[in-house]
């Protein structure tokens, strides 16, 4: 395995962008945004620099463009930050001037719709960060989640080895950031089950690629920054769904597609992360969600068993729509030791 490229990180102090590549939410919900910008700057000693489509809702995809593109040549920024996520960013791939990025990598952090971009950037030989958008973890009502923050400050500053580990307790219900009461109270965490391991017999170690399923999905029907199927041996796959709440057939017919074309049976092992089961239009309750997580994590083995009988699995990872939220190295190395029942992370 090649050793990838991590960009340099940033230091107390410096300037980092905050852009919108998907979304200009920030535009409709500032209290969120501006909460998070101030714990950039409160809580790790960043200071946030805002572009032009930041909070511009309905930008173009140029435009959205040309904002990465200054954010990555400006010598004065540090790391980029996306606001939040979308569901269009995979518009603006095409957009990308993949000489001028590469000529100048800093650590890109977001995750959901910013799949594309993160896989954009691991086609490009730069290591992204899954996690850690400014609105949603950055604006978490009340504070950051002690593990959210932590796992963000080891990604932003320190290099080496970080041993990922399992809440105990986790939310997934929002509360509508129009209302001045959501963030007067921390969100009500609930008891939830630990990492689940499949075939945990051995250590495996690669590079991480992989990020919200759908968006994959995506990029899988466009062709677009997806490489032939070797390309992926030995690489530990990571999946997670959004508050769109996929079903547990859409679920496995996606990974029943990425197998047909040779993919899953590339990878080493397998990080799946908690899925979310609760949106605004599908509020579902305790003994639902727990039904809803477990249909999806039956079509997700459906599909290993099909494809991939011996990979190593970690089921209700940390990772993705889900509080606390774990950072992922997109394009980094991930350990995932199945006798010590272990994850590490290189950040």
């Amino acid at each position: 395995m090649d050793a990838p490229e991590y960009p340099p990180k940033p230091r107390p102090g410096d300037r980092v962008a905050v852009i919108s590549p998907s979304s200009g939410l920030p535009g409709l919900f500032p209290v969120p945004f501006e909460l998070g910008l101030r714990r950039l700057e409160s809580e790790f000693g960043l200071r946030p620099v805002e572009y032009p489509t930041t909070r511009k809702m309905g930008s173009a995809p140029a435009e959205r463009a040309a904002d990465l593109h200054a954010a990555f040549a400006d010598p004065g920024i540090t790391a980029v930050f996306a606001s939040i996520g979308g569901d269009d960013q995979i518009t603006v791939l095409p957009l990308l001037d993949r000489e001028l990025v590469r000529a100048h990598p800093k650590p890109f952090f977001g995750y959901s719709d910013n799949t594309a971009l993160l896989a954009w950037l691991s086609a490009t030989g730069i290591v992204g960060y899954h996690g850690c958008s400014v609105m949603a973890e950055l604006g978490r009502p009340g504070s950051l989640h002690p593990r959210t923050a932590a796992s963000l400050r080891a990604a932003l500053f320190t290099p080496g080895p970080y041993e990922l580990t399992a809440p105990g307790a986790s939310n997934d219900v929002d509360r509508p950031w129009d209302d001045p009461k959501t963030f007067a109270s921390e969100p009500v965490l609930a008891p939830c089950d630990e990492w689940s391991w499949r075939n945990a017999g051995r250590a495996v170690e690669g590079v991480a690629w992989g990020g919200n399923i759908e968006v994959l999905s995506w990029l899988l029907m466009a062709d677009r920054e997806i490489g032939a199927p070797e390309a992926y041996e030995g690489r530990v796959l990571f999946l997670e769904t959004s508050e769109e709440l996929p079903s547990a057939g859409d679920v496995f017919r996606i990974l029943r597609n990425m197998g047909e074309r040779g993919l899953l049976r590339q990878f080493s092992a397998l990080l799946m992360g908690r899925a979310k089961a609760w949106s605004f239009d599908r509020p579902l309750n305790r003994e639902a969600g727990a039904a809803y997580r477990r249909e999806q994590r039956e079509a997700v083995e459906r599909a290993l068993d099909t494809y991939a009988p011996g990979m190593t699995a970690v089921f209700d990872v940390d990772l993705g729509h889900t509080d606390p939220q774990l950072v992922i190295p997109y394009g980094g190395v991930v350990r995932v030791d199945g006798p010590a029942r272990r994850i590490t992370v290189t950040y």
